[in-house]
């Protein structure tokens, strides 16, 4: 599976699991019926105790990301719904979390901010690419 526990980050692992398949979840990785592992599975692949994982799944169901028919598995049920608010709370959460790391390694917050456009400037450079060999494709046809 393709989620990855940072024992240093501080952020609770359960709360790190469910983050990263609600996030498999709004882009598009992870589909609505999709079956995710069972919990011993997956706490035998990561490592965790399978409390964890099951505290995991069952904010994730709360949140109505995923659901749990009774003796069937766990599977996805949709993209969950996020108000704007929360939206921008996790934004500034992921930005905090980004500064804080970036001081750990030894870049003052201008210099993180310097690297994060970079890597916007890259990232958009790379969709154009892409948009540009899509319509020649198209135009192909």
């Amino acid at each position: 599976m393709w989620i990855r526990i940072d024992s240093h980050s501080g952020v609770p692992i359960y709360r790190q699991i469910a983050a990263q398949i609600e996030q498999a979840v709004l882009s598009g990785v992870l589909q609505s019926g999709d079956k995710l592992p069972g919990v011993r599975e997956l706490a035998v692949e990561l490592t965790v105790n399978p409390a964890t994982v099951v505290k995991a799944y069952d904010e994730l169901q709360q949140i109505g990301v995923i659901e749990q028919p009774r003796g069937r598995g766990t599977f996805v049920r949709g993209r969950p719904q996020i108000k704007e608010a929360e939206r921008r709370a996790r934004l500034r959460a992921a930005a905090t979390a980004f500064l804080l790391e970036a001081e750990r390694l030894g870049f003052p917050a201008t210099g993180a901010v310097a690297e994060l456009e970079r890597a916007v400037a890259e990232a958009d450079a790379t969709r154009a690419k892409d948009e540009d060999g899509e319509a020649q494709g198209h135009a192909g046809r």
